[in-house]
């Protein structure tokens, strides 16, 4: 367990999480834009830190707003302000390479170096290599609603202690929503958009979902089986159709232990199987599925083999033609060669990814993904238009970085100021402790396969207990 942490934030540390904090997002409920904080930012950033260490800080109440759904309802996001984004960032900088070290490779949301691209390329891989054929479809009812936090704070129990960023984290729990003028404070739940909200709610899944199927059901099902999660969106692939029937049948008592409920109709046991001689077994509800924007269906390849294609969902690929319907209309007047140039990028995308898309980020953008390798809504090889992800290149540093003279985090180049950064995560990911103020090294337990791969000075095992 690790018991001090906050140390490690200093000037540094909060100029690389302003830097890797998005820029053109809605404000919130303060009206704060970049450009008017970025006026005076280090005595800001300062500013910030100092409250943050003190205890002062005061998290305010989110600003909600909704976006339309695919099932003609309405999502709520919780768009907080500039400051508080800054804020989240920093804590996550922190928090991230200490749980990718207890994270399960069939978790891929919101996870560096993992993507959506990730998850569907193992899930095709399940069924393509293990012969699974059976399926059941996880959707679980308003999750980022319905978190518990009891729960969850006795999950962060078991790795985090520190004073500072466990009271950050509780903060942000009870801050609120700001609705019409109206304050409503929240008794469960992480606000969809903020900074923080997509590692809470894997760590919530970590413990909920994830090491309960590897511990405790993997071992009693019969032949093979595989989870992919990406966030909230989940697919349990099995060989034996009894055990994903049994599955299916205790996982929603799982979960509502944790006060998490499984959507009653958008959950299915689904027959994936590619030969069905007596047609679809009675007990399923389909023989395809959806999972991150891509229908699931078994085809044939050109050489006339079996193989899993994922075509882009209907209801996704409707409003991509919209959204290009409505640029084009919106956009007439202008040159035919700019046109032509936006409409072929949009179909382009990004020339060589593979077919996939991916969620909504965790502030709020959209992220998805556009390809032009993948088959087409009839089954052929052709071009799957979406949208157009958002990058953002690292900004150039200078080419003089072996100047004697020491510089100020603020004068330094944002590429070596990232990469210091970095190192310091890397130390708290892999060394297994962290030297604080005072000179002491507070141990903490860290799961790896080969204690020897890192210099450990005591490791704790830590005996969960998973009830079903």
């Amino acid at each position: 367990m690790l018991t001090s942490l906050h140390h490690l934030i200093d000037r540094e540390w909060m100029l690389e999480a302003y830097r890797l904090t998005r820029k053109d997002g809605a404000p919130g409920i303060d009206g704060m834009m970049a450009t008017d904080y970025e006026a005076n930012l280090e005595a800001n950033l300062c500013d910030l830190l100092a409250r943050i260490k003190s205890g002062r800080y005061i998290a305010p109440p989110v600003r909600r707003h909704y976006i339309p759904k695919a099932d003609g309802t309405e999502r709520p996001l919780g768009i907080p302000t500039l400051e508080d984004k800054v804020a989240q960032r920093a804590i996550l900088l922190l928090l991230e390479p200490i749980y990718e070290t207890d994270f399960l490779s069939c978790s891929y949301g919101f996870r560096p170096g993992r993507s959506a691209h990730d998850a569907l390329h193992a899930l095709r891989n399940g069924f393509m290599e293990q012969g699974l054929r059976w399926v059941v479809d996880v959707d679980i009812s308003k999750y980022f609603d319905t978190i518990d936090h009891t729960h969850l704070r006795r999950f962060l129990d078991q790795r985090v202690a520190d004073g500072i960023v466990r009271r950050m984290i509780d903060k942000w729990l009870k801050a609120g929503v700001l609705e019409k003028g109206v304050l409503r404070r929240t008794t469960g739940g992480t606000p969809q958009g903020g900074v923080i909200s997509p590692l809470l709610a894997n760590i919530y899944l970590h413990y909920v979902l994830d090491e309960w199927f590897e511990q405790v059901a993997r071992p009693r099902v019969k032949g093979r089986c595989q989870l992919v999660r990406y966030a909230d969106d989940a697919v349990i692939a099995f060989e034996d159709h009894l055990s994903g029937k049994r599955l299916l049948n205790v996982l929603g008592k799982r979960l509502g232990r944790y006060g998490l409920q499984l959507h009653p109709t958008k959950t299915h046991f689904v027959d994936f199987r590619f030969k069905r001689p007596g047609g679809r077994h009675p007990a399923t509800a389909g023989t395809t599925f959806n999972f991150l924007g891509f229908t699931h269906v078994w085809g044939q390849s050109r050489r006339g083999k079996n193989v899993v294609l994922q075509i882009t969902a209907k209801d996704r690929y409707a409003r991509a033609l919209a959204s290009v319907t409505e640029w084009c209309r919106l956009n007439l007047h202008r040159p035919f060669r700019e046109q032509h140039a936006h409409l072929s990028r949009v179909i382009r995308g990004g020339g060589t990814a593979p077919t996939t898309a991916s969620p909504a980020t965790a502030d709020g953008s959209d992220g998805i993904t556009t390809s032009s390798r993948g088959y087409g809504r009839n089954g052929s090889r052709g071009v799957v238009a979406t949208a157009i992800c958002r990058g953002r290149a690292s900004e150039p540093c200078s080419r003089d970085t072996r100047c004697r003279q020491p510089r100020s985090s603020t004068n330094m180049p944002s590429r070596e100021r990232s990469l210091r950064v970095k190192n310091r995560m890397r130390v708290i990911r892999s060394s297994g402790s962290v030297r604080g103020g005072d000179g002491n090294i507070p141990a903490y337990s860290a799961k790896c396969k080969t204690p020897e791969t890192y210099p450990i000075s005591r490791v704790e095992a830590i005996n969960l207990r998973f009830v079903g």
